[in-house]
């Protein structure tokens, strides 16, 4: 982008966005949610809330760490620059978790789809595990297709941008399975739980209000036309 221009997010547009979304994520029906940190956690466990369902167990949430992004700043300074590959900070223990990927629907939950490099690596390295437990199990999918882990994602925004990475076509053309809450211009988001004063925080995001951001399914016509 040529010019930066910060867009704040408040904590009740988060709320907002996780509750619109979590009719289509019912639609996925995800057995577990594995959240990237740390932009994923707090959406993560806000769609918890909205996809609980009467006489069901809630949806188990793990997390993961990856880290995008060289921090660059210094006292008073917010600069951060993009990095070149992705820092594999924190994974799932699946032994301690007692987390069987095999035959289940996951749920990829982080805040916005920038580059696109974070959701490559997280889904490509969740598809491994989920192979190598297929394999210790001898699962044969010709046989029980059914076992096949199914991945789902979500993210708050997806930033109108070349992206550095690819996903599967068949999850970015299931309105099913990627779920961006809203598609918006490529711009600096600044979210609240980055903020070190929420109430100029929250100000702002209420004085900016929410006309950048177009409603779900609105670019996508407007390229058709």
């Amino acid at each position: 982008m040529s010019e930066v221009e910060k867009q704040y997010i408040s904590y009740d547009n988060v709320h907002q966005l996780c509750q619109e979304a979590a009719e289509r994520i019912k639609l996925f029906k995800p057995d577990h949610i594995i959240a990237i940190g740390g932009g994923g956690f707090i959406p993560a466990r806000i769609l918890r809330t909205f996809l609980k369902e009467p006489g069901i167990p809630t949806i188990r949430i793990f997390a993961i760490i990856l880290s995008l992004y060289e921090d660059l700043h210094t006292v008073g300074s917010e600069t951060e620059k993009v990095g070149v590959t992705v820092q594999r900070t924190q994974w799932i223990d699946y032994e301690q978790c007692k987390l069987d990927l095999v035959g289940k629907r996951i749920l990829i939950v982080d805040e916005v789809d920038d580059t696109r490099t974070t959701l490559h690596y997280a889904l490509s390295e969740l598809e491994k595990d989920a192979a190598e437990q297929a394999a210790a199990k001898g699962v044969d999918f010709t046989k029980n297709p059914e076992l096949k882990t199914e991945f789902g994602m979500f993210v708050l925004h997806d930033k109108l941008k070349p992206k550095k990475a690819d996903l599967p076509k068949e999850l970015l053309e299931d309105e099913n399975k990627y779920i961006a809450a809203r598609r918006v211009p490529d711009c600096w988001l600044a979210y609240p739980w980055e903020s070190t004063d929420i109430v100029h925080h929250t100000k702002m995001a209420k004085l900016q209000g929410n006309d950048i951001f177009l409603p779900e399914g609105a670019y996508d016509a407007a390229r058709k036309k």
